[in-house]
């Protein structure tokens, strides 16, 4: 597979195969994700990794404050700018609704679309979780060398034969996080990431998700 394919074949997947996925496949992408560029060579990603039973426990500690809805949230950093608009947020409505389309379910069928939302949370079934985490002090910069490292592993992930689902819905459960995992207190949780083998039937994985054309984001100036 070359880069461009992983590329083209790299989304985030929301429903994984129950497949366990080998510790040495994973040590060997990140050992090459640590050649992802960073501001200075400061490198400042940090992850913890959890299957089995840890990550049961983490997924049962958020199931059991699910209920209580954004009384149960906590987290570090705003996901979402409060002022997004424009086009920006018609690209985050669009997603949303193409992808409740794939599943069949209507915008007035409130039940079910919690009850798909609380997927999130179990990872959409993925084996494999990264926990990614850095120091509170890192700023703007550093957590863009934090999505160039993300990006580097999610299309090795490809090579690999494997997907990934990167979640930045996972900072609202911070707590339970911490609970789970030994993140310094230091440090801000940024996101997880579920890995793991995607289901090729799902029809969540498999609806297009539209991308902006390159003259919305892109202006050329000196090229004949």
């Amino acid at each position: 597979m070359n880069v461009t394919e992983a590329v083209q074949s790299r989304r985030s997947v929301r429903a994984f195969l129950d497949e366990p996925v080998d510790r040495a496949v994973l040590e060997r992408v990140l050992t090459t994700a640590q050649r992802s560029p960073s501001g200075g060579n400061t490198q400042p990603w940090n992850a913890q990794i959890i299957t089995g039973e840890p990550m049961q426990a983490l997924f049962q500690s958020v199931s059991d404050v699910l209920g209580r809805g954004k009384d149960a949230w906590s987290p570090e950093y705003d996901i979402y700018p409060k002022d997004l608009d424009g086009a920006y947020e018609e690209r985050r409505r669009g997603v949303g609704e193409d992808l409740y389309t794939a599943l069949d379910i209507a915008r007035d069928n409130k039940a079910g679309r919690l009850m798909w939302f609380a997927n999130n949370f179990r990872a959409f079934g993925a084996p494999v979780m990264m926990l990614i985490h850095t120091p509170k002090y890192m700023g703007p910069p550093q957590w863009s060398d934090i999505g160039m490292w993300l990006q580097t592993i999610m299309l090795l992930l490809r090579e690999e034969g494997l997907d990934s689902c990167a979640q930045e819905a996972w900072a609202m459960y911070s707590k339970q996080i911490r609970a789970a995992v030994p993140i310094p207190d230091d440090h801000i949780f940024f996101c997880g990431m579920g890995i793991g083998y995607r289901d090729p039937d799902a029809p969540v994985n498999q609806f297009d998700v539209a991308r902006a054309e390159l003259g919305e984001a892109i202006s050329w100036h000196g090229f004949n």
